[in-house]
């Protein structure tokens, strides 16, 4: 049986030569450099006014930078392995602020919905740029950052399996959407080995694609669940399922997922949120285009710190302002833009449609593949 407690988090790949091993052979881009930027931005105006109108979104401003001390930086996993980059600035000062560099807006945005005025049912979008020092950096993760970072107030009776479906089934409509448009406007992109999204996507939950595939670490079950399906909402990231291990180790103070939802066959399955995957055509692998969940209320804030181990994190100004009661209840997500135009317009490398840093050995590997990475 292989190792589950390896692939509890990062991309599942460690070396380059295990980069090599799963690009493709005969990959050719169906769009050049400059229909490629054009094609980006016209899929990133198509979603941004796709969720505001599914969503009742208004874009609004966000933080590169928040100060360390205030808790609003999202950690990635429950751990806390993934540190962020920080520094202190403000030239002049006797104490300099210990700014931190974000690595998600997911908890930021909590906040920002009173700030922003939001009434039930009314949210916020971000165009957020991050950084994450902390990845592998593959095919498909990178040391920068790009996501829709979206929330939206939510009243206690949404906090429900059934209004976050809801939710989900909206986004996947902008997403399939989106794929329509830009295959019309690039007519190029509409290559019969890249069969385009289904139009329904499945929901299933973490504990039923373990019990399919016991034997197999997260990321290749999630691999066999697409391949199977096409693409999936996977709920219940976080939850430790039967097999001892949760599907992923999330954060443990902004999505919920130790409330009990799901009843099937007399076992009790936990969670209210979960990620979007889709069977990339391209590169023949999972590939997740979005992380989401209804937040934690005061009451599954306390019972998630307490089994992640990070209860001192509490005094924290953003972990005080849930416990009392002073930021609305909410859902929300991440959704990576890179990842997005990757797939959708049959790229092989996310550095294809965004510019970042590269190690010399990822470069070389994508030049043996015909794989063009932007500098």
């Amino acid at each position: 049986m292989l190792d589950k407690r390896t692939d509890l988090a990062g991309p599942g790949i460690s070396t380059y030569e295990a980069v090599e091993k799963v690009l493709p052979r005969d990959y050719a881009s169906l769009l050049d450099v400059k229909r490629t930027q054009q094609a980006i931005f016209d899929v990133k105006e198509y979603i941004e006014k796709g969720l505001a109108r599914e969503l009742n979104l208004m874009m609004v401003q966000v933080p590169l930078i928040v100060e360390a001390s205030s808790g609003m930086n999202d950690m990635l996993d429950r751990d806390g392995s993934r540190t962020p980059v920080e520094f202190p600035c403000g030239l002049g000062l006797d104490v300099p602020i210990r700014a931190s560099i974000v690595q998600a807006a997911t908890k930021w945005k909590r906040w920002a919905l009173q700030q922003f005025e939001c009434d039930v049912h009314e949210g916020i979008n971000t165009d957020m740029r991050a950084v994450r020092k902390d990845y592998f950096l593959d095919h498909d993760h990178s040391a920068y950052v790009d996501q829709w970072d979206w929330e939206q107030v939510i009243t206690e009776e949404d906090r429900t399996l059934d209004y976050l479906t809801m939710v989900v089934k909206k986004i996947w409509k902008v997403f399939v959407g989106a794929e329509k448009m830009v295959m019309d406007k690039y007519p190029e992109l509409q290559d019969p080995r890249f069969p385009p999204l289904p139009e329904e996507l499945h929901f299933i939950h973490a504990e039923e694609i373990l019990a399919r595939y016991p034997d197999l670490p997260r990321k290749e079950r999630e691999t066999r669940i697409v391949q199977e399906i096409g693409a999936v909402f996977i709920y219940g990231i976080g939850w430790v399922l039967d097999d001892g291990y949760p599907h992923e180790m999330r954060a443990a103070d902004y999505d919920d997922w130790v409330t009990p939802t799901i009843e099937k066959d007399g076992k009790l399955m936990h969670g209210l949120n979960g990620d979007i995957l889709v069977y990339n055509h391209v590169t023949k692998r999972r590939h997740e285009l979005s992380s989401m969940g209804i937040r934690v209320t005061k009451d599954t804030l306390r019972e998630q710190m307490k089994i992640a181990e990070r209860e001192d994190e509490l005094s924290q100004p953003y972990h005080q302002m849930i416990l009392n009661d002073e930021i609305p209840l909410s859902i929300g997500g991440g959704i990576g833009q890179s990842r997005v135009q990757m797939l959708l317009l049959r790229k092989a490398h996310l550095g294809e449609v965004s510019t970042t840093v590269w190690p010399r050995a990822l470069h070389e590997v994508c030049g043996k593949h015909n794989i063009h990475v932007l500098r």
